[in-house]
């Protein structure tokens, strides 16, 4: 994976610069499921979504990116945002209504509107393991030390059953947001040779919202860096074509490539 393109605004997303740089979005589909993770990255298939929910989170993250950010959204997502039908024609859809409520909540929390300070949707980079890594960050603020990430959830208090755990946690840990945050701080104290203290700010999509300022304890960073470690070397060797991809058996991608190739008894279906 060697660094050839320069990131930018416009490609950040593209499955181009993924070949060339490792992501936390691109670690944690390889870590769900090898070949589903291939198989989208090379174009050959694509995860059915729920596209309003990521709709609704970048509408949130649009307005406090800036104005000119949040105008061009509402400009783009015309037809999504408003309805078109009977007596509600030209009205903000529900999901949207709920989403200015989210944006109220935040807009005029005190500690929020005193952190949530410093350039927006920053590009970093770096190695970790010798891999190039990407990240954006949400709000960082390089002279202060921090950087701050604004995630948007159905329930901040729900709790979320882990495999990996083999227990109940919270989103933040079910989500990996704790893998995203770790990243994020390791490739900033490359950048600018300083540390870095990451902040999420969770708000709810429920009415009206909740929210919540969440830390991260230094102490669960090394998990996650061990993690990528123990890891990464095999979703490289897969990406490069060193490695046949390793079939989860039960995700979307594994269901819809199913063959039967024999019988389970009954105790096995659980499997």
């Amino acid at each position: 994976m060697q660094q050839k393109i320069k990131l930018t605004p416009e490609n950040y997303y593209s499955h181009k610069t993924d070949w060339e740089y490792m992501s936390v979005s691109l670690f944690k589909d390889f870590e769900r499921c090898e070949a589903a993770a291939l198989a989208k990255l090379k174009d050959d298939w694509q995860p059915t979504s729920n596209p309003i929910a990521l709709i609704v989170g970048n509408y949130v993250h649009s307005f406090f990116e800036s104005k000119k950010s949040h105008a061009k959204f509402l400009k783009n997502y015309e037809p999504v945002l408003f309805s078109t039908r009977g007596k509600t024609k030209g009205q903000l859809k529900h999901d949207f209504v709920v989403a200015d409520e989210m944006i109220s909540t935040l807009q005029f929390d005190p500690l929020f509107t005193d952190v949530y300070q410093g350039d927006k949707e920053v590009i970093v980079t770096g190695q970790i393991d010798g891999i190039n890594w990407k990240g954006k960050i949400d709000c960082l603020n390089v002279k202060e030390g921090y950087f701050c990430d604004l995630k948007t959830t159905r329930d901040i208090r729900q709790r979320v059953w882990s495999d990996e755990a083999s227990k109940y946690v919270p989103f933040v840990i079910a989500d990996e947001y704790v893998l995203q945050m770790a990243i994020y701080k390791k490739l900033l104290e490359q950048t600018y040779n300083k540390p870095f203290t990451p902040y999420i700010f969770a708000v709810s999509k429920q009415t009206p919202p909740d929210k919540c300022g969440i830390r991260i304890d230094e102490g669960r960073y090394q998990t996650e860096y061990d993690k990528v470690n123990r890891l990464l070397p095999e979703f490289v060797a897969v990406m490069d074509g060193e490695t046949a991809p390793k079939y989860c058996g039960h995700c979307e991608y594994c269901r819809q490539m199913k063959q039967l190739h024999g019988f389970a008894e009954i105790e096995e279906i659980m499997k």
